[in-house]
């Protein structure tokens, strides 16, 4: 039997069957922001999905049984991963319309969207939230761009500071005496990686460990300097941002056009198998 044939079924056997004539968080929605409407039709869209997806199962609901289902559904609460994606999304979910969405729809059969008007509206937010954070991220990557130029500017004058033709920026803690790294070669090093204004954004020193690459599958910054650092070096990295990860950034935790710091101890270079 499939996984998932067995949770319903699981779920169906263990739902409370005490009579209830009226499932909690359902009827009449008032519909007074923009979140209301959004999260009433993510809970409707959800709820056709699931009613979908126990249609394809080997055994039915009956109208009784999902009243009490619905009844146990709505003493629940969203799970923070999933209202942190949609919040991602929308900006903003209001759970009680959510359920209220979802339950009237599973239970009852009834819903002020259908599944055609719940997805064009939907859609139509999403792409206006989303054309509203990409004309702020526009803006932070005009900032940030600017913000890393003047510390390179200033930065390349310190003392040990060495510059190379594409821009990068380099000063050496330790100089190693191995070898160097062909480009398609697999090194072995420990990382600290700061914003410009000394933030972590990723370390394995800090976690105690090393870490694995292949040259060629990093930053442009990584992949110029692990091919003129010996084996054994340490070195600070002072990278611009077509360099590093230029207008797209990385996560949450590099924004649009940063300029990076690395420390890397290059602790040894595994050349490509033949």
């Amino acid at each position: 039997m499939k996984r998932s044939s067995l949770i319903l079924a699981f779920l169906a056997a263990t739902v409370c069957f005490n009579a209830c004539k009226k499932v909690p968080r359902t009827g009449k929605m008032n519909f007074t922001t923009v979140a209301d409407s959004v999260s009433y039709a993510l809970g409707f869209i959800e709820a056709n999905n699931f009613k979908k997806t126990i249609e394809r199962a080997p055994f039915q609901i009956d109208s009784l049984n999902r009243i009490h289902f619905g009844k146990a559904i709505a003493k629940t609460q969203l799970k923070k991963k999933y209202s942190d994606f949609r919040t991602d999304q929308f900006s903003n979910i209001n759970e009680e319309a959510f359920y209220k969405g979802f339950l009237n729809e599973y239970v009852y059969g009834k819903s002020y969207f259908s599944e055609m008007s719940a997805d064009v509206y939907l859609r139509k937010i999403f792409n206006q939230k989303k054309a509203e954070k990409d004309s702020v991220r526009k803006e932070l990557a005009k900032v940030n761009l600017q913000k890393g130029q003047n510390f390179l500017e200033q930065n390349k004058k310190r003392e040990g500071v060495r510059v190379t033709d594409s821009g990068l920026q380099y000063k050496i803690l330790k100089q190693g005496s191995g070898k160097t790294a062909n480009k398609t070669d697999r090194i072995k090093c420990v990382y600290h990686g700061t914003l410009i204004d000394g933030t972590v954004f990723d370390s394995s020193k800090e976690r105690g460990d090393t870490s694995s690459f292949f040259v060629n599958r990093v930053i442009k910054g990584w992949t110029e300097a692990l091919q003129i650092m010996p084996e054994g070096s340490e070195w600070r990295l002072f990278v611009p941002a077509n360099l590093a990860y230029g207008e797209r950034g990385s996560n949450n935790k590099i924004g649009p056009n940063e300029a990076l710091i690395f420390d890397i101890n290059l602790v040894e270079v595994l050349e490509k198998k033949k």
